[in-house]
């Protein structure tokens, strides 16, 4: 592990750690974004190879509040962020994807919140898309086996007549006008108190992309602290830049990481051949997802000959 920057002595009340892979230009527009909001920005690089860290380090050359940490190899998102809040130094540390741009008052708007209400230990922005309609993701009731078996067959659309047909993405929900309490944000955009993650304890690295933000959420609320979505803190979200070059290595462990999470906090409530017929579940819907893939690359491949 290799320091290219260093921090300035003063202890900061907030720091940014972004966890980089191949974001390309979005990771400089990331930090960039970032910089007048922070007193300091980490970025854990998981051993990228497109010269997004060596732009970022040209751009922001002398940069005192700036800390490059680079891994020799992909360690995986959630140890890439524990790394990251090891060497944070502020009270309150934001998680953000380096496909995420701030808007100027974001990072203001979910610090308040958290400072507002002592049991509150994260908080989470309005993640929007380019053309600013609120992105899916950034605001969850928790995604039971279930209610994922529901979406992954498109049957939530029957919701509004059945409620056990519920998506448990409340994107199709109104927006509310205020901060409310939900059960699970994105780690795109996660703000938390130290002091909570002190109680809880770090990202479970049994995960290597996809899920460890729906398993601090769960770990968050058994410790008995609140999560908020705070709709006035805006994020513009290019959902999917760091993972386009690799679309099935991100879709296996996806599948892997539902996997582990319905196994930690479901086992209970689906015991012996349920949850059997559970993992079945999710590694049939991979399979769908590979073919698909690969009638799509075909399709591609006959239009470009």
């Amino acid at each position: 592990m290799k320091i290219e920057k260093m921090l300035t002595d003063e202890k900061p009340p907030v720091s940014v750690v972004i966890v980089n892979y191949n974001a390309g230009a979005c990771l400089a527009d990331c930090i960039g974004s970032a910089l007048p909001q922070a007193d300091e920005i980490l970025v854990v690089d998981n051993a990228s190879t497109d010269g997004s860290i060596e732009e970022c380090l040209r751009r922001f050359a002398g940069l005192r509040k700036l800390m490059v940490i680079r891994n020799p190899v992909n360690s995986g998102f959630a140890a890439a962020c524990n790394i990251g809040f090891r060497r944070a130094t502020g009270d309150f540390v934001l998680f953000l994807n380096p496909d995420c741009r701030l808007d100027k008052a974001a990072v203001a708007e979910l610090l308040r919140v958290l400072q507002s209400d002592k049991q509150a230990g994260m908080a989470g922005g309005f993640l929007a898309n380019p053309d600013g309609t609120e992105q899916r993701g950034g605001r969850r009731a928790v995604p039971t086996p279930w209610l994922s078996l529901m979406r992954g067959f498109g049957l939530s659309r029957f919701a509004g007549r059945l409620e056990r047909f519920s998506d448990f993405n409340l994107n199709v929900q109104p927006v509310p006008d205020l901060p409310v309490q939900v059960d699970a944000i994105s780690g795109a955009c996660m703000l938390v108190k130290r002091k909570a993650v002190e109680d809880v304890g770090l990202w479970d690295e049994g995960y290597f992309l996809h899920c460890e933000d729906l398993d601090w959420c769960m770990r968050f609320r058994q410790k008995g602290w609140k999560i908020l979505f705070v709709p006035e803190a805006l994020v513009f979200h290019a959902l999917g830049v760091c993972s386009k070059s690799r679309p099935l290595f991100v879709e296996r462990h996806k599948h892997r990481g539902m996997i582990r999470f319905y196994k930690k906090f479901f086992r209970h409530q689906y015991p012996g051949v349920l949850m059997w017929a559970v993992v079945l579940g999710v590694w049939l819907r991979f399979l769908a997802v590979v073919g698909l893939h690969a009638v799509k690359k075909f399709k591609d491949g006959k239009r470009d000959s």
